[in-house]
């Protein structure tokens, strides 16, 4: 699985090693902090690919870091799991209403942990999973790394392989050179915005060789986009 790094926010320490261990089993990457103030300066080093957070947290609650994270414009689209002992419906529609995408009820079993970040990996971050995908004549496989056209292997470096990867799983979309940057490097990741362009020129001359270079189509004035004729995500 393409690495996927987690950042839980829980204060109650039993229940945070056990998110731990049980992702970390899974196949991700955790990190655990137990308050939203040990939370914030990782968020603005580099963004996580999901959140987990606890509602009941010392100091400001995981509403409040919720509420927060979607006001600004960097966050607001991080996929985000609210946990709590508060299972009404109302405490749900307060929970998700506020910006969270899911809300797991403790206790919660370890297998429903992990569902449930997996299918929010696949409606959220849809790169970061191992499902194959097939649009455009192109099949790509994170699994093991591999990609075809009209059924000719492609050879890719590792940047190339993750663009296409993006590309294919949001498709029809125009995206500019520096949420590209951001999407598929890392937000934390600092190099120059026209870095994207020798890779998508190198992405384009690889997909050539299967018939299949015109997929990545340049936007005008704004950056580029993977296109695909029946405009439907794959």
């Amino acid at each position: 699985m393409p690495q996927v790094n987690i950042l839980a926010v829980e204060d109650e320490e039993a229940i945070g090693r056990l998110i731990g261990f049980v992702l970390e089993q899974a196949g991700f990457q955790v990190t655990v902090v137990p308050s939203v103030e040990k939370a914030l300066p990782l968020l603005a080093a580099e963004l996580p690919d999901v959140v987990l957070v606890d509602w009941m947290l010392p100091g400001a609650s995981g509403l409040q870091l919720i509420k927060q994270l979607r006001q600004n414009t960097r966050t607001r689209d991080l996929p985000i799991i609210l946990l709590t002992a508060r299972g009404t419906e109302s405490d749900k529609e307060q929970g998700l209403n506020l910006g969270a995408d899911d809300y797991v009820t403790k206790p919660f079993s370890p297998r429903e942990l992990i569902a449930r970040v997996n299918a929010l990996l696949r409606r959220r971050a849809p790169q970061k999973t191992e499902q194959t995908i097939e649009a455009g004549g192109l099949t790509v496989n994170p699994a093991e790394q591999t990609a075809s056209a009209n059924g000719t292997p492609v050879a890719l470096g590792p940047s190339e392989f993750k663009l296409l990867h993006f590309f294919i799983t949001h498709p029809n979309r125009a995206y500019n050179r520096r949420q590209l940057l951001d999407l598929v490097w890392g937000d934390h990741v600092f190099v120059e915005e026209r870095t994207v362009d020798v890779h998508i020129s190198r992405l384009r001359r690889a997909l050539e060789e299967g018939g299949a270079g015109n997929c990545i189509q340049t936007v005008r004035g704004l950056g580029y986009r993977f296109y695909t004729e029946s405009g439907e995500t794959p």
